[in-house]
């Protein structure tokens, strides 16, 4: 009988396809898969329903829609992709005898909240409350020797046939993460880590109400009871952790999706406007231009033109 790990070394070395051949082995609450790439190749889709963590093997890619420009991936590299969302790959340097390989690791959203559950318990603030009012949808960063060694040590575990296997893929899996929730990938995992229930306490709830009633006028006390906290804690508490008032952080949600309705350009200005909860037209352009140094209509002739991306296969 084959082990794991001869079992992946055959399916590598006798590949199905030659564009992103793919091997993947599951865990209890995530899923390595292992990618080869043998021949040159632009624009493949890469998407997935969980959190991915994207880790160079060998060779380059060229990552579109992680970022706002593309940008190369290389080995001691990551891409964080949150779930959903979308990112188009080129393959310039991919041939049968030098193929481009990377890894993912798909995390279940279900242990990602109970690996911020047991951080915020252990230093309070550090496993929920988010550090930016619009998480990021993808982040590039680079990881040094510790980084490399702990997703080099995963790819190990995956491959084992030890009995406590799923045991020790899940503690290599949480330091993994806690040192993502202690770089700039935290609010990215944050956001990720929440399920399709509320929180039912604290500035998560809070944060969650203002997501849900974005287009709505702020109800102060409302927001206090949904939270479980006084008026003035809740104020206090989004001052210490974001910077700014609840206000200020609702006109940050408008203010993003306004640009992204915006840039996809099928809703008039007026409608995305009054959607959003603004009173007038002339407070909407007010508001987005000094958020974003443009007025509306011109953020919308630059950005609405831009070529869409291909379709999802």
């Amino acid at each position: 009988m084959l082990t794991t790990a001869k079992r992946v070394a055959r399916q590598r070395g006798n590949p199905d396809q030659l564009i992103e051949n793919r091997v993947a082995i599951a865990g209890q609450n995530s899923q390595l898969s292992i990618y080869d790439t043998y021949a040159p190749a632009a624009r493949v889709a890469l998407s997935s329903n969980h959190l991915l963590y994207c880790g160079m093997i060998h060779g380059r890619k060229i990552m579109h829609g992680a970022t706002p420009t593309p940008r190369e991936f290389c080995p001691n590299e990551s891409f964080v992709i949150a779930a959903g969302q979308p990112v188009y790959i080129d393959f310039p340097d991919a041939r049968p005898d030098c193929p481009t390989t990377c890894m993912t690791v798909e995390i279940d959203h279900r242990h990602l909240r109970r690996v911020c559950d047991r951080l915020e318990h252990d230093t309070p603030g550090a496993g929920h409350a988010p550090q930016a009012p619009a998480a990021p949808q993808a982040l590039h960063v680079s990881h040094g020797g510790r980084v490399q060694a702990l997703l080099d040590r995963l790819m190990r575990l995956y491959c084992d046939d030890h009995r406590d296997r799923d045991v020790l893929i899940d503690l290599a899996l949480d330091e993994l993460l806690i040192r993502m929730l202690r770089t700039k990938s935290r609010a990215l995992l944050l956001e990720s880590a929440r399920s399709d229930e509320p929180p039912r306490h604290g500035l998560a709830a809070a944060l969650w109400h203002l997501r849900q009633h974005i287009s709505l006028p702020i109800d102060s006390q409302a927001l206090a009871r949904c939270a479980c906290l006084s008026k003035a804690q809740l104020y206090r508490q989004f001052k210490r952790e974001l910077g700014c008032t609840p206000g200020q952080f609702q006109q940050a949600l408008r203010i993003e999706q306004a640009r992204e309705r915006l840039a996809r350009g099928n809703e008039s200005i007026t409608h995305i406007c009054f959607d959003l909860g603004y009173a007038s037209a002339s407070h909407f352009c007010r508001c987005f231009r000094q958020a974003t140094g443009q007025t509306p209509s011109a953020f919308r002739s630059q950005h609405a033109g831009a070529p869409s991306p291909p379709e999802r296969p």
